[in-house]
């Protein structure tokens, strides 16, 4: 599905404002909270690893186990994405206006890096 492509209820998706709003929701419902920076660090490089071991036995020199399950990837992204969200929240980050910003940087710093497709 690209971005732009409506989902199966028709909807082009939620934006990361009410993905952290959702999270926060989530995770405020819990007398834990939200866990220490160092915690949450720990939990996105613990997801990372799932993804890069996935993409690993897809694409990598490393074979599955017999009878191991494939990864959903869509899912192992969507874990990394669930844990930056916590983390911008605790840290109190507004993360679709940080995102923003690096879109911005982006286009100005790369603008002629890479050869362009023609229309």
């Amino acid at each position: 599905m690209k971005m732009s492509e409506p989902n199966r209820a028709g909807s082009t998706g939620i934006t990361i404002r009410d993905a952290q709003r959702a999270v926060d929701a989530w995770i405020s419902q819990f007398e834990e909270g939200y866990w220490p920076p160092l915690s949450n660090l720990a939990r996105l490089i613990e997801e990372v690893g799932e993804l890069a071991r996935e993409l690993n036995h897809r694409y990598g020199h490393k074979p599955k186990k017999p009878g191991e399950p494939e990864q959903d990837l869509a899912l192992e992204l969507a874990d990394i994405l669930f844990v930056i969200v916590t983390i911008a929240n605790e840290q109190q980050i507004d993360l679709e206006e940080a995102f923003g910003r690096v879109l911005e940087k982006y286009r100005v710093r790369d603008a002629q890096r890479w050869t362009r497709k023609e229309s």
